[in-house]
């Protein structure tokens, strides 16, 4: 029994680090994408796209639509991974380097935690309340020495995608016990369609041949890749190896961000970014571990 379980594991966290590779090029691809094209284009359009893709598979493999009772979890990884994140990250990268957004974002593990502690009814240490408390505050403090000494919309942009994808993480992750994991990322997108289908059009761009290659490589990423097949690795793994453990992986984000954002697009690594990065995910850890 232990063998089996130590595999599960294994498994779990393979699936969870390809997940993890995955999104770490999610805010580079984002930049990429949002200097040429309407920040609510790219963070809402990548679901339509993955939206798509999720309808054929689902109709190829013959799914039945989850039963009502379950609609409203759906809504949760909606508002989460769907609306919430992509949307907000989108605008403030509009004009904040990939590099920065990763250090806020690497709060992601704690919000995990936290909306697992509320949804999922698990329970955490008083240290771990202690090391949250220090991570944030950590945030807060390099978002106000890089920036204009107060907290600029796109600082609050990012913590706000920060909350709502902890939820929808912790959310999907309770869906990917009841169903396939790769099934709860594509009803949410199939789900969500609709609605965001309209506002969609509403701010595509008016001429295509406009938009540069790498702006619509951008595009093409976090709809197909961040938004449709990380998401299946990753709630696979969530489900596998469980929440708690298979969220560490997540640890070594910021830093695989950083430096796709040095690589692509030549933003400078400095000694405050790293340093405040390398600070969060300590306090991460020692607050995951207990």
């Amino acid at each position: 029994m232990s063998d089996l379980k130590s595999r599960q594991e294994l498994i779990g966290f393979g699936y969870g680090f390809i997940g993890v590779l995955i999104f770490s090029l999610t805010l580079p691809a984002t930049r990429l994408a949002v200097a040429e094209l309407d920040p609510v284009f790219v963070g809402l359009g990548r679901s339509i796209v993955a939206a798509g893709l999720s309808l054929i598979l689902l109709i190829a493999t013959r799914q039945t639509i989850p039963p009502w009772r379950f609609i409203p979890r759906f809504g949760i990884v909606v508002i989460g991974v769907i609306i919430g994140f992509p949307l907000l990250t989108a605008i403030a990268l509009q004009n904040t380097p990939a590099s920065y957004a990763a250090v806020i974002i690497g709060l992601m593990p704690l919000a995990t935690v936290l909306c697992g502690v509320w949804r999922g009814n698990e329970k955490v240490s008083i240290s771990f309340w202690i090391f949250a408390l220090i991570g944030s505050g950590l945030v807060v403090s390099f978002a106000l020495m890089s920036g204009a000494k107060s907290i600029s919309l796109a600082d609050l942009a990012l913590l706000g995608a920060v909350v709502t994808c902890g939820l929808g993480y912790a959310e999907g992750a309770i869906l990917a016990r009841t169903f396939a994991a790769w099934q709860v990322i594509c009803w949410a997108l199939v789900l969500s369609m609709p609605i965001l289908l309209p506002i969609v059009l509403k701010h595509s761009p008016t001429s295509l041949e406009s938009i540069s290659l790498n702006a619509w490589l951008g595009f093409f990423y976090v709809s197909v890749f961040s938004m449709f097949l990380g998401f299946i690795a990753w709630y696979q793994g969530l489900a596998i190896g469980g929440i708690a453990r298979v969220s560490q992986i997540q640890l070594i984000q910021p830093f695989l961000t950083i430096l796709a954002s040095a690589i692509l697009l030549k933003e400078t690594l400095t000694i405050t970014t790293l340093g405040f990065a390398v600070a969060v995910i300590i306090c991460v850890a020692l607050g995951k571990r207990f």
